[in-house]
């Protein structure tokens, strides 16, 4: 029997219907158990997120006059004389200023030009050149296989969802926070999916999204991301020693000073869920590591937001990361510098940076990161991300 793809399914869910069981705003949570001591949280940005926003080149003499309406509002918070962090993520600073957090400008999946966000995604979770060549597991999973001595016995499994980056043959499960939402993740695809030609559709289906995740997944535990965070934590303490999730929401088309501010603070507390519930030891050999699947517009648009872009930022934290620094090649935001005259200019491989984490934690080899886990990929220099 043929496997279904994403893409399949939404196409059909309309006609088979959609369960209420699981919250469309943060896909379930998925664990592994692995003969490592290292702790690694793999988190999806779904929608694609503002790199540019997140972490401001305020010294890039370009940058101020791509984006005068964005800038207002609280300043952002000085990080090495050039580059700023967004306001709404001031809670971290303490982290960057103990070397706990960090970021890789400037990166991208090899997918280019169409900006399509079910198409990014798919390639970024698959860890491939293309999406084509019959690939249909994703490379967190890939790196399981690699891996001598992986226990068969995993974590929760709870609800119901879809993350490709850890779907294969190496044993994983699923865990799922409760929710009190009435669409469910196929019918909100399928949604993206009809809206995204229509591009003011697609932003008012971007912003209620947003407005949802505020209000969340109520129940004892707290809102989605709340209980998805602490749940990971506890396992993380134990056994489990992977854990993947995806935040969605970044697709931020217009009033996005507001948009974007609201899921950074989704994104702060998420991360300060899981260092406080690791505890000091644990989190002490945490990596964490957060993508997307395609950046945003250097310039703002025409309803204060920005449109989908190329080159986007990686974000680290944990007390296993060298952190305290900007990684990566700045290409500069003036108007010769820019991908298509449009977009930040990718100048790295966003799949070379979780190559370099991966092979720090588990000692997997060079060769088959560029082979097996990520075909295709070059890694080149290590950036130094890892203590």
């Amino acid at each position: 029997m043929n496997r279904l793809s994403r893409r399949d399914i939404l196409l059909r869910a309309s006609a088979l219907g959609c369960s209420l069981a699981a919250s469309p705003l943060v896909t379930p949570l998925a664990f592994a158990k692995a003969p490592w001591d290292t702790r690694l949280i793999v988190i999806i940005l779904r929608g694609g997120m503002d790199g540019l926003d997140v972490v401001r080149p305020m010294g890039d003499p370009a940058f101020a006059a791509l984006r005068p309406g964005l800038q207002d509002g609280d300043p952002a918070h000085d990080l090495d004389g050039y580059f700023a962090l967004h306001p709404a993520l001031g809670d971290l600073v303490p982290l960057w200023d103990k070397g706990e957090l960090g970021f890789v400008h400037s990166v991208s999946t090899p997918y280019r030009d169409k900006r399509s966000h079910f198409d990014g995604q798919d390639l970024l979770e698959a860890g491939t050149v293309a999406l084509s060549g019959g690939v249909r597991d994703g490379w967190l999973n890939r790196m399981l296989q690699e891996v001598p001595g992986l226990e068969a016995d995993t974590a929760y499994a709870i609800g119901t969802g879809d993350l490709r980056v850890l779907e294969g043959a190496a044993p994983v499960a699923n865990w799922a926070p409760e929710a009190n939402l009435r669409i469910s993740p196929a019918a909100l695809r399928l949604a993206s999916l009809v809206m995204e030609p229509d591009a003011p559709m697609h932003a008012a289906l971007a912003e209620a999204e947003i407005l949802s995740q505020t209000a969340g997944a109520s129940g004892r535990g707290g809102r989605g991301h709340q209980q998805i965070a602490r749940f990971a934590a506890e396992r993380l303490r134990e056994d489990a020693r992977v854990a993947a999730f995806s935040l969605n929401g970044w697709d931020t088309h217009r009033a996005q000073a507001r948009n974007l501010g609201r899921n950074l603070t989704t994104l702060s507390e998420t991360v300060t869920l899981l260092r406080d519930g690791l505890g000091a030891q644990a989190w002490d050999k945490t990596a964490l590591v957060a993508m997307t699947e395609f950046g945003r517009t250097a310039r703002e648009n025409g309803t204060g937001g920005t449109d989908h872009g190329t080159g986007g930022l990686m974000m680290l934290a944990g007390g296993a990361i060298n952190g305290g620094q900007v990684f990566g090649r700045w290409p500069g935001v003036g108007e010769n510098a820019l991908y298509q005259g449009r977009d930040l200019m990718p100048t790295a491989d966003v799949r070379a940076g979780a190559a370099e984490v991966m092979r720090a934690i588990t000692g997997v080899s060079q060769t088959a990161l560029e082979t097996k886990i990520f075909p295709g990929l070059q890694m080149g220099a290590p950036l130094g991300l890892m203590r």
